[in-house]
């Protein structure tokens, strides 16, 4: 089997995101992950062009890598310097590592324009460049930048910088998309002709900016490219780098490539997850292989031929990439769909048909009246253990007031009282709070911590409001939607009504009543 080499660079080129800013001690933990990931090459930064790069690259030697090798990076020498005095080659030497990248142009315009000296001096900046490292022990990649839309225009000179680097010493001669404009067929066909003029292995680096990247490296690794640059979850400056995510599962998976193994595969949900967490990036739902809804399924049809034969649907087990199927409720859903909630939520809803129907019927009623239940699983588990009268409800409402105070050059003040009854035991509260949700809820708790004190290990996380009817104007239904969060779990919940505080205060009580039900082992 072919042996694919991957190369992150999540932890230079990725953080060039917008609104990507790693410390150190981020850098580090993402380091560890890759490495679990079997990830061969980590690029870790560009020695000497920041602090915080010189702090990584001393810091990273406490790190025992079990797989793989650390990379510095840098480019080639300055066209009036020579390679042994040139400060960006030294700083690179000075790392440690013993892989260096560089990279050097290869389009005659950026030879031109930007370096502003002839095409032969730029030949030797590039051929010296690799000499003097390899003179210093150190194992070469060349990053050829622009080398695509170099090689359109300028196929002859383009060519010469490869071989300017592979007569060096070079043992990775990489061709970069930088501005990732050029069309998966034109990548495709372009390797082919390096491939026959070139003897040293080749590499891709893609960039995003036409959608195109994960596609233009597997194609590139289809004419002959041995070793694939990316960044976790895509992410990189303008549009992003090759998803090195979606890469991996596809070479493993599509093409039968050895890159990773099986194992280390199954971590891929999971550490790009960990990846977005610590870049402080939402992971997108959507994103293929590792995405929330990646393998979800909502349409009744769909899910019924699911519980048939998985394949009919899915081009993947979701278990080879750490990843698991959903199934999401609806007013789209079918029987079957509601049939396997029930299933996953250990309620037997018997072989009759018509209980499956009944709850189908009432969540479509109430689909259709702005509640989104795919987004809020946490109220679908109670509303259908309430329909099969499996759950017995914690607690119940008396009443709640909520006043808001505002007064000259003061801050705005909230504050709710709530009366509940637990049991044959009536509790009457008030709370502060920043805001009138924020009060009812910690009104909420307050009357219910002393009766169940587990509920101080639950907060809030996230609140989101969505008007439904805009020309409805003020008198529009609202949808709120809360995430809350205890030491294990997380769970969304929803409410649905013309007032926004009654509509929290149903996404509140389900959020409350699930965190109670689940403590309790289910309820009933």
């Amino acid at each position: 089997m072919t042996r694919i080499e991957l190369y992150d660079t999540t932890l230079r080129d990725g953080a060039q995101a917008e609104g990507i800013s790693f410390s150190v001690s981020d850098k580090l933990k993402i380091c560890e992950k890759l490495d679990e990931l079997g990830i061969h090459f980590i690029e870790g930064g560009w020695p000497g062009a920041n602090p915080k790069d010189m702090s990584f690259f001393k810091k990273v030697k406490g790190l025992r890598l079990k797989n793989s090798q650390l990379v510095a990076f840098g480019s080639t020498r300055k066209s009036r310097s020579t390679a042994g005095k040139d400060r960006i080659l030294r700083y690179l030497v000075d790392a440690d590592t013993e892989y260096v990248t560089i990279f050097g142009k290869s389009w005659d315009l950026h030879v031109r324009d930007v370096l502003k000296v002839d095409l032969n001096e730029n030949l030797k900046m590039i051929e010296e460049s690799v000499k003097f490292l390899k003179s210093k022990d150190k194992r070469v990649f060349y990053d050829a930048e622009h080398f695509f839309d170099g090689f359109k225009v300028n196929q002859n000179y383009a060519l010469k910088t490869l071989k300017a680097a592979e007569n060096a010493g070079a043992e990775r001669v990489v061709l970069c998309d930088t501005n990732g404009g050029t069309l998966t067929s034109h990548v495709f066909k372009i390797v082919e002709e390096v491939k026959a003029a070139i003897s040293a292995p080749l590499g891709i680096h893609a960039h995003n900016d036409c959608d195109m990247a994960v596609s233009n490296s597997i194609a590139a690794v289809q004419a002959g490219c041995v070793h694939v640059q990316g960044t976790m979850n895509g992410y990189g400056e303008r549009c992003g780098n090759a998803n090195l995510v979606s890469c991996i599962a596809n070479l493993k998976l599509k093409l039968g490539l050895d890159c990773v193994s099986d194992l280390e595969l199954k971590e891929l949900t999971e550490i790009a997850r960990f990846v977005a967490e610590i870049s402080n990036m939402r992971l997108d739902d959507k994103q293929p292989f590792v995405g929330h809804s990646a393998f979800a399924h909502k349409a009744g049809i769909h899910v019924n031929a699911i519980l048939k034969n998985p394949r009919t649907y899915e081009h993947v087990d979701p278990r080879s990439v750490g990843n698991h199927r959903r199934l999401l409720i609806s007013e789209l859903s079918g029987k079957s769909t509601i049939l396997k909630k029930a299933e996953d939520l250990y309620i037997d809803l018997g072989k009759s048909s018509e209980k499956s129907k009944k709850i189908l019927m009432l969540l479509q009623d109430l689909e259709h009246k702005g509640y989104h239940f795919e987004a809020a699983e946490a109220s679908l588990e109670l509303l259908i253990k309430r329909v099969m009268r499996k759950f017995k409800d914690f607690f119940a409402l008396e009443d709640f007031r909520v006043i808001m105070e505002k007064k000259k050059g003061a801050k705005t003040v909230s504050e709710a009282t709530i009366k509940l009854r637990v049991g044959k035991e009536v509790e009457h509260t008030a709370a502060l709070g920043d805001g009138p949700v924020n009060a009812l809820d910690r009104a909420l708790r307050k009357a219910l911590e002393k009766f169940y004190p587990n509920l101080v290990k639950m907060h809030l996380t996230d609140y989101k409001v969505r008007v439904l009817d805009e020309k409805e104007g003020t008198a529009a239904k609202v949808r709120v939607l809360i995430q809350s969060q205890d030491q294990t779990d997380s769970w969304w919940t929803i409410g649905v009504s013309e007032n926004i505080i009654d509509a929290s205060w149903q996404a509140l009580m389900d959020s409350v009543e699930y965190k109670l039900l689940k403590d309790s082992g289910g309820g009933a």
